[in-house]
């Protein structure tokens, strides 16, 4: 499946528009990441844990867009926007969403 940010795909003409596809993954953040993160920001430096969240949530939402671009008969999907929202009375879960425009090419 080929997926892409870019509207159209290059020598690969849309032989039809199936339509919008979405993959949406909520994860929450624990209270021991929490607490290794916020040493990681006193003491300077990235945060590994909340990173390998943040690419896990995304892979997961990128590949329930694909499966659900599949399950309409596409093989590609363009348009690919990517969100992260904080969720949660108190901002503990992230929202990944991926939404594009699944195509036949």
């Amino acid at each position: 499946m080929i997926i892409s940010t870019t509207p159209t795909l290059e020598g690969k003409p849309a032989r039809e528009y199936l339509g919008v596809v979405t993959g949406e993954v909520i994860v929450g953040a624990n209270m021991f990441r929490d607490m290794f993160a916020s040493i990681t920001d006193m003491v300077g430096g990235r945060s590994g844990s909340y990173e390998n969240v943040l690419s896990r949530a995304r892979n997961e939402a990128l590949l329930e867009l694909k499966a659900e671009a599949a399950q309409m008969g596409g093989n590609a999907v363009v348009g690919i926007d990517l969100d992260y929202e904080v969720i949660g009375k108190t901002g503990s879960m992230l929202m990944v969403s991926a939404t594009g425009t699944a195509i036949v090419v």
